[in-house]
């Protein structure tokens, strides 16, 4: 049985793509940002280690990850990242995932060339699942993302000042990449200005801006802005009988296994299921704190006037003020 119910925006974590031609400062825009996030930022480096140039200016620890630039490499960097305990992962840059040494462009020739027997077209089935892993990667990480993505370039000349521009003309990704994206900055080569090409959060405009600090800001209190996320009471008792089935389950196997130990159990296990449910209670925690709040909120708000500023207004009223409850100085 299908149930709707009004959509409230949740809390969650920021997927950025900042784009750019070389040289317009993706690399500081990105690490700008994920100081104003706050917290811990690891980078993925894989533009030959250009990324330490900015040690002295930003905090952050960095993975210098070498060809091939497939997509699983990148997912196991991302979630290196997630196990260590970073709040924030700078991918520098994604565009390798897709036309770097060992990328899918790379992957889908040499399929269709081998596996595929000449037909590029008919490996595109095999690639694109292994790309599409990589932007899902990207969407469900339990850390905020931002990825730099290279742009192609052409120098176009100015015709009232003849000057020449380097201006990006096409992101160095699969076409709609920009759809896994909470917002896709294009950063301009000159000034370093930003504009957004896609803002889901609608703060940011039409009009070019200049990445700084306040821009991670501006996005962690947006992002906070919403909702907590709470599993249903339904939900809540879907789950622990699955944990008890599981809970059943390997203890039957330890027996099996360990017949001369009836009460073994696989530690493992035991962790994975603590973690569970300490992450059940913490939510059913807060959204028991968050309803209490509402309550005490609801029980001020609905508390009557003061006694004493009933009496001063009655007696006010009494001399002929119209206004009972303003009163003069003196």
């Amino acid at each position: 049985m299908f149930t709707f119910k009004k959509a409230e925006r949740k809390k969650s974590k920021l997927r950025l793509a900042l784009c750019g031609v070389s040289g317009s400062g993706k690399t500081t825009a990105a690490l700008s940002i994920a100081r104003g996030l706050g917290g811990r930022t690891a980078l993925i480096e894989t533009e030959s280690g250009s990324a330490s140039l900015y040690a002295d200016q930003f905090d952050f620890d960095e993975l210098e990850l070498e060809a091939p630039y497939t997509p699983e490499r990148y997912i196991q960097a991302i979630e290196a990242a997630e196990m260590q305990g970073y709040d924030n992962v700078v991918i520098d840059s994604m565009s390798h995932e897709w036309v770097g040494s060992g990328g899918c462009l790379e992957i889908n020739d040499l399929l269709g060339k081998t596996k595929y027997k000449g037909n590029s077209f008919g490996a595109w089935n095999e690639t694109g699942v292994r790309h599409r892993k990589f932007l899902d990667k990207i969407v469900t990480s339990k850390i905020h993302v931002i990825a730099t993505i290279r742009m192609k370039s052409e120098h176009v000349q100015d015709l009232a000042t003849k000057k020449v521009h380097k201006i990006g003309m096409k992101y160095e990704q699969r076409d709609d990449f920009e759809f896994e994206f909470t917002s896709v900055f294009d950063i301009n080569r000159e000034g370093h200005y930003a504009i957004a090409s896609k803002d889901r959060t609608g703060m940011f405009g039409d009009e070019p801006f200049v990445i700084s600090n306040d821009t991670g800001v501006q996005f962690l209190e947006w992002l906070n802005s919403g909702k907590n996320f709470y599993m249903s009471d339904d939900n809540l008792i879907i789950l622990n009988k699955l944990l008890n089935q599981l809970d059943d389950e390997m203890q039957g196997k330890v027996r099996n296994k360990y017949p001369n130990f009836a009460d073994e159990r696989d530690t493992r296990f035991d962790e994975i299921k603590n973690g569970l449910t300490t992450l059940v209670n913490k939510m059913n925690a807060q959204k028991e704190a968050e309803a209490q709040a509402v309550k005490e909120q609801e029980a001020l708000d609905n508390q009557p006037a003061d006694d004493d500023d009933f009496e001063e207004d009655i007696a006010l009223t009494a001399l002929g003020n119209p206004n009972p409850s303003e009163t003069q100085d003196g």
